[in-house]
């Protein structure tokens, strides 16, 4: 379980086809040195498995699903990564729920400034496939690249966030424009609600309970 709060940028080392997966090696001075084998890592936003570290090189499996449905496919050497460790129980919780299990790759369609020159937060608006809109709510959070967010706009075809400029330094939004891909982590409680709705739905159209107590109590908590 992760945060969404990036702890640093890593640097991709190299990419090494190893028969079904693919070998990443990243550098860090800041996440990496204190990870051991078996550690889960959040690399821009998805949850790896270190394999070996060697003095703050680690080394990463990913499978082919994993290339096929997230933006690692495109990384190169060089390129940077946001890093966060798994959370520990005791760990101050920053930003929300996140899996690192990537939903889909959004594509970045604008990058506006808000202000008018100097200390400005960033306008960044995210096309992703109309199928996952459903979780996506206005101030609701998503995980973009391993960030935590808040929504500020939704449409048809993606949503906006709006990051400031800490943000910008600290991770990989900073540098990414229009065209780059993102990793996106819908929200997991919307997820769950969507489950309980289905099968209370489905019960009742099997003959079950007709009570409407629950969704009553879900509209007017905002989720339907």
């Amino acid at each position: 379980m992760f945060t969404g709060i990036t702890v640093s940028m890593g640097r991709v080392v190299s990419l090494k086809r190893r028969g079904t997966v693919v070998e990443l090696s990243i550098s860090d001075s800041v996440v990496l040195p204190a990870a051991k084998t078996g550690d889960s890592i959040s690399i821009s936003g998805v949850c790896l498995t270190v394999v070996e570290n060697n003095a703050g090189t680690a080394t990463f499996h990913v499978s082919e699903e994993s290339l096929k449905t997230t933006a690692l496919g495109t990384l190169t050497p060089q390129d940077r990564v946001n890093l966060e460790p798994a959370m520990a129980a005791t760990d101050r919780f920053g930003g929300h729920f996140v899996t690192g299990h990537v939903d889909t790759v959004g594509t970045i369609s604008a990058k506006k400034q808000t202000g008018h020159g100097g200390l400005d937060s960033v306008k960044i608006e995210i096309a992703i496939p109309a199928g996952f809109m459903k979780y996506v709510v206005r101030r609701g959070s998503v995980t973009v690249d391993g960030i935590s967010l808040t929504v500020v706009d939704t449409d048809e075809s993606g949503f906006s966030v709006v990051v400031i400029p800490h943000t910008l330094s600290v991770t990989t939004l900073g540098t990414k424009g229009p065209g780059d891909r993102v990793n996106i982590e819908t929200d997991i409680l919307g997820k769950y609600v969507e489950r309980f709705i289905t099968g209370y739905m489905e019960n009742r159209e099997q003959g079950g309970s007709k009570d409407l107590t629950l969704l009553t109590k879900l509209k007017e908590k905002g989720y339907m």
